[in-house]
């Protein structure tokens, strides 16, 4: 069978769909295919394709469709990982429509939206968001399928993320701590013990002095459960502390209202720094002398990620067995957005 290319599509007579069934795309008297899956099928020597009067060798037709369309590589590199795993691929806005293993085009439900992009470009959550609303509007999962400089591909699957915790039930007595530089420490022994205990807050650096982060301290002294004073023994009200602490951490700002969130939902939220990321999240306190479940990192909702150091998160979650959440605020709360790599 022998095709034209014309503009972004190969048109054949649409009684080609009788010989290749599941490719292309019926309009009128003509079936019309994607690029990717034109090249796809030149390779696997299904049909020609001619051009200016002329019939275009598998590479003169890649040559040319990466001309046509200024990410043609990338795609055509995962339209064929894709149909060597058997899946169906169908172009579509998202850049693929994918059909789950023995699904079929106008026989199954496409099961993935997937996009494609190459490591070396930078992605906003802006982006990265609107092609998860798009795909949960329609019950599909959202697959982000990177490319890297030796043409391999990896999947990663982007979702909205609802945190639920036990209840919050801590209380605890009124007490002086002191800021001392970059962190806050308590003195009285006993109310160390109880926040240690009772909330999981905290750390000790000797057997009676406990050491609070500047998120907790913020969010401690916010629900009046501690007093916070300066080396001078001067008290520092609340937004003075959160002005103080942003001038020692730039993003301290979101990262507290991360925080605050996670532990109004009945979490504990401690430092993820060896993991690379603000947080790592426990289920309730129980949990605590086990292992975390999440790594939550905050960003802000104008955050560009750089794929590699994406990647990397990614890869570390995995590793230690834990989900990989991105935390941004959005009509005035806090939302998550979780990443993971899928085998696809």
């Amino acid at each position: 069978m022998i095709g034209e290319l014309s503009g972004d599509r190969v048109v054949f007579d649409k009684d080609a769909s009788l010989e290749l069934p599941y490719y292309g795309r019926k309009k009128g008297n003509m079936l019309l295919f994607s690029l990717e899956e034109a090249a796809y099928l030149m390779e696997h020597k299904k049909i020609s394709v001619g051009f200016k009067n002329k019939e275009l060798s598998v590479d003169e037709f890649i040559k040319t469709s990466s001309g046509i369309s200024d990410n043609f590589e990338l795609k055509y590199i995962v339209y064929k990982d894709l149909r060597a795993r058997g899946y169906f691929v169908q172009p579509s806005a998202t850049d693929f429509r994918v059909y789950p293993r023995g699904g079929r085009p106008n026989e199954t439900p496409a099961k993935y939206f997937m996009y494609v992009i190459s490591e070396r470009r930078p992605i906003g959550l802006s982006e990265l968001l609107k092609g998860v609303i798009s795909a949960e509007n329609v019950r599909k999962q959202m697959i982000l399928s990177i490319v890297d400089e030796e043409s391999d591909t990896t999947y990663y699957e982007i979702k909205s993320a609802k945190l639920c915790g036990g209840k919050n039930g801590f209380s605890a007595r009124k007490k002086t701590a002191t800021l001392l530089h970059d962190r806050v420490i308590v003195w009285d022994s006993d109310f160390s013990f109880e926040l240690d205990s009772n909330g999981f807050f905290g750390k000790f650096i000797d057997e009676n002095r406990l050491q609070l982060s500047l998120v907790e301290s913020a969010f401690l002294l916010k629900n009046e459960f501690i007093k916070i004073v300066d080396l001078n023994d001067k008290e520092i009200g609340l937004n003075e502390f959160i002005r103080l602490a942003s001038k020692i951490e730039g993003d301290f700002s979101i990262k507290f209202d991360v925080y605050e969130d996670i532990r109004n939902k009945g979490l504990i939220a401690k430092t993820g720094f060896k993991f690379g990321s603000h947080f790592r999240v426990y289920e309730d306190i129980s949990e605590t002398k086990s292992h975390s479940k999440y790594l939550v990192h905050a960003v802000s909702p104008e955050h560009i990620f750089l794929l590699p150091e994406m990647s990397r998160a990614i890869r570390l979650s995995q590793t230690v067995k834990k989900r990989m959440l991105f935390a941004y605020k959005k009509d005035g709360g806090i939302r998550y957005m979780e990443v993971g790599r899928v085998k696809m």
